[in-house]
């Protein structure tokens, strides 16, 4: 095992964004068989550190490699682009004026005849809205177009806040 390998590596995957789930659990299952520090205690302190620092970053690699946005973001960074900088990229004018719109529609909700019909209906945009932009970024990332994909993962970030949202919203008006 070798921690300065990228996440791919260390669990034994090809370096996509496509990835089969199930695999990602069966590698990651029987790498925490093989790593878990309980099965390091008989050994040197040195060692447990070690078997520590190996979970530590295999949770990390599953974690990453389960969400599509980490997933891509990691790509990225692989390539050296870091997207988590807000100011990292220029953001399109359109996308922004459509991202005040929704986020107007949500802040509505709460008045609305159907609040729970109308934040469906709302989530479901918003969901389409991902699937159309993890499309195009595998496209872009594939293409090695990697400022079209980061410009992606930005657009991506700002939906996945307003999912969020629109679930605090959804849980609120449950209670």
């Amino acid at each position: 095992m070798d921690i300065s390998k990228n996440y791919f590596e260390f669990i034994g995957l090809p370096v996509s964004y496509h990835l089969d789930r199930s695999e990602l659990s069966d590698r990651s299952r029987d790498l925490q068989k093989t790593l878990h520090p309980d099965r390091y205690a008989h050994l040197s302190d040195h060692e447990q550190r070690v078997a520590v620092q190996y979970m530590a970053y295999l949770n990390e690699a599953v974690a990453t490699l389960k969400s599509p946005l980490l997933r891509a973001q990691y790509l990225l960074q692989l390539q050296g682009i870091d997207t988590t900088n807000e100011s990292s990229t220029p953001m399109d004018p359109m996308f922004l004026m459509q991202q005040m719109e929704l986020r107007e529609r949500l802040e509505e909700v709460a008045s609305a005849s159907e609040p729970f019909e109308e934040l469906e209906e709302l989530n479901e945009e918003v969901a389409s809205m991902l699937d159309r932009l993890r499309t195009t970024f595998v496209e872009h990332y594939e293409a090695n177009d990697l400022s079209a994909a980061t410009s992606d993962v930005r657009k991506m970030q700002f939906l996945e806040k307003l999912v969020l949202e629109i679930e605090r919203l959804e849980d609120k008006l449950e209670d």
